[in-house]
């Protein structure tokens, strides 16, 4: 087996989602190992978690400044080679283009930058430095949603004209109904979050799965946000009507106050000789619906599934696998690109689905903020 991967982490301590997402599924196909990080912007609270992980603790540096002039020290098969970025959004974009700017390839949670502006910067940087960029949109990671990426690619919808996706929650039900927690938390502060709470956290998960599956690109939107307060500057629910052709259109519905719902990512696609309907919290079933055939339900494992599928599935059929593989599944594509192996693009999203996110991102609020108007992507 090739030499691990060296990983550095910036974020994801304590008891961060993200990060503890990100380790597990780092360590999954045995590709990394976690060789150096900052953890927290508290030097000590840092060391004290490399600890309790049992990570070296003599790379664990005091700032992502010292992390990058130190391990530009070492000799290059001893440095980081990779880092994966979880931090707030707010850091995305200066850590990202940093790195890349210093010969570190690169894995960065979503939203990829505060603004559209930045992300071509970004993407500019990106071209200059030759060095991988993995996007963590963490469902294209899922063998059924593979699966059904790769058969619409051979034609099994024929032509698409109508795209349904949502992802709902409700978490912050429990915040914004209180104006100083509403006033407090970073998700709803603009300095931190970005422009967008709403459509820029999860609708963009939407916007990504889309894009991904039907291998259409959204030409035109129009949006329409809900803020519930007057003193709150970010959207915590919204619907986009999307145009991908004259003849193909589509709905993203995206919520943070849906009531009860926990993670409630889902889409339907539907095309002149069949639909598929996918939902996250029930991952690894793919149902193909037709008008004049009984359903079909496809599950992960089995031979008559993609290479693509069957690439990121780990154990026989009828053993669910879920987030934690999936994201494993991106990281796994990286590594193959880290490496210089072959690899399908639709193993990790790139740079370009970053730059599409934030031109999505950016696009809904204009829509709403404009009076609720159709807006062009580029």
């Amino acid at each position: 087996m090739p030499k691990k991967i060296r990983l550095g982490i910036l974020g994801g301590g304590g008891d961060s989602l993200i990060g503890i997402l990100h380790r597990v599924a780092s360590q999954i196909n045995d590709n990394y190992e976690i060789v150096g990080a900052v953890f927290n912007p508290d030097h000590e609270q840092s060391i004290a978690f490399a600890k309790e992980i049992d990570i070296p603790t003599n790379r664990i540096y005091k700032d992502f400044d010292t992390l990058i002039e130190e391990e530009l020290k070492l000799p290059e098969d001893e440095r980081i080679q990779v880092c994966s970025v979880q931090t707030p959004n707010f850091l995305h974009f200066p850590m990202a283009k940093k790195l890349l700017d210093n010969g570190f390839h690169v894995i960065c949670e979503k939203p990829m930058t505060m603004n559209y502006e930045e992300a071509k910067i970004l993407e500019e940087a990106h071209q200059k430095s030759g060095k991988v960029f993995a996007l963590t949109h963490t469902y294209t990671g899922y063998p059924m949603v593979r699966q059904m990426r790769e058969m619409i690619k051979a034609g099994a919808l024929g032509k698409i004209h109508k795209v349904d996706a949502r992802y709902y929650q409700g978490w912050i039900n429990t915040i914004i109904h209180d104006k100083e927690k509403r006033s407090s938390v970073w998700r709803l502060d603009p300095t931190k979050a970005g422009i967008s709470s709403c459509m820029g956290d999860i609708g963009v998960h939407a916007f990504n799965l889309v894009e991904f599956t039907t291998g259409l690109k959204i030409k035109s939107l129009l949006c329409d946000f809900n803020y519930l307060y007057e003193d709150n500057q970010m959207d915590v629910d919204g619907t986009v009507l999307v145009r991908m052709d004259d003849h193909v259109k589509g709905v993203i519905r995206s919520s943070q106050v849906a009531t009860g719902e926990e993670n409630g990512l889902a889409i339907a696609i539907y095309g002149e000789k069949g639909a598929f309907r996918w939902e996250q919290e029930k991952p690894n079933f793919l149902y193909k619906m037709s008008d004049t055939e009984p359903l079909q339900v496809y599950k992960p494992g089995h031979a008559y599934n993609s290479e693509l599928s069957l690439s990121g599935t780990k154990l026989p059929p009828g053993h669910p696998e879920g987030i934690f593989d999936s994201m494993a599944n991106i990281y796994l594509g990286a590594a193959k690109a880290i490496r210089g192996e072959k690899y399908n693009d639709g193993e990790f999203p790139t740079m370009k689905d970053g730059v599409r996110g934030m031109n999505f991102i950016e696009s809904t609020v204009a829509s709403h903020k404009k009076g609720n108007v159709w807006i062009d992507l580029d």
